[in-house]
């Protein structure tokens, strides 16, 4: 039998499995992590805690360039994020989902067989 959580699951999901691809919601979580990652790196770099990276920054550093890079981690980041949630929501769907069928496969066996 399907537990309760599994219930709200599948009638969730099968509700917002097609606009979940499309949906700006984790996108933007997943920008977010990554303007986190690129804060990071400015932070280790400007703070001076790695001292032979900020020498390297420091001759070959171009701040243009630098800021592109974040903004391109961050948006590759917000499109990982949201596909990677969708495979995972998809994946539990359709496990759910053949629990299901597999249980109404055995009770109309069951049922059959008395």
């Amino acid at each position: 039998m399907l537990s309760t959580s599994e219930k709200a699951f599948l009638a969730y999901w099968s509700n917002k499995r097609e606009g979940y691809k499309t949906s700006i919601r984790p996108l933007l979580i997943g920008i977010s992590v990554g303007f986190a990652i690129g804060t990071g790196i400015l932070m280790v770099i400007y703070l001076g805690w790695y001292e032979r990276a900020n020498m390297q920054a420091n001759t070959q550093f171009s701040s243009i360039l630098f800021l592109l890079a974040i903004i391109g981690i961050s948006i590759f980041m917000g499109f990982l994020y949201r596909n990677y949630q969708w495979e995972n929501n998809e994946q539990r769907y359709l496990q759910i989902n053949t629990k299901l069928t597999r249980l109404k496969k055995n009770q109309a066996n069951a049922a059959i067989d008395v």
